[in-house]
């Protein structure tokens, strides 16, 4: 099994690697992304909302404080890819009021994963608590999502082998 998470697949076959997905807004959960990618091997492609944020925090917060009370779904870039091939798919986004980023949980709506094992992860502020793990089965009901790592945003550690162990637990569990 190579290191011990999932085998890194010579083959070109999709179906043997993992989909990574992703939305980031500063940056951190693109950093937990590419930490999976290397880790299992897997296909990573980053979403990105029609619109951007703005850039000024108290403009941002107030917009997505809106989205997330109304489940509000931006509309998105083209270019992610499709996940019907893949059986597990790694889904990431910042944890913003205590939930899924809105461009992440446009993805998840606009996409059949019915059947799919999901590996939610977010980075966080140590802000407003939240479960990924409910607020992404609620949108994917037919999917078997396991057990969301979250990760400190300004953390200076090292967490690549708390993010080996988390994929080994989650994945390798019968149901997360």
């Amino acid at each position: 099994m190579g290191n011990g998470i999932i085998k890194k697949h010579q083959k070109t076959d999709i179906t043997s690697r993992p989909l990574i997905i992703s939305y980031s807004y500063s940056g951190n959960t693109h950093r937990i992304a590419q930490e999976i990618c290397a880790a299992t091997g897997g296909d990573w492609c980053e979403i990105y909302p029609w619109q951007p944020y703005p850039m000024a925090f108290p403009e941002l917060l107030d917009q997505v404080r809106k989205e997330v009370q109304t489940e509000y779904r931006p509309r998105l870039l083209p270019g992610s890819s499709n996940p019907k091939p893949y059986q597990v798919i790694f889904a990431g986004s910042p944890n913003w009021c205590g939930t899924i980023a809105p461009p992440l949980a446009s993805w998840l709506a606009r996409n059949d994963l019915s059947g799919k094992i999901i590996l939610p992860f977010y980075s966080h502020c140590d802000g407003v608590a939240c479960d990924f793990r409910r607020d992404i089965a609620r949108i994917c009901p037919e999917a078997d999502v396991r057990e969301a790592l979250g990760v400190v945003a300004d953390s200076s550690t090292d967490w690549s082998e708390m993010l080996r162990e988390w994929i080994k637990e989650v994945l390798y569990s019968d149901a997360g």
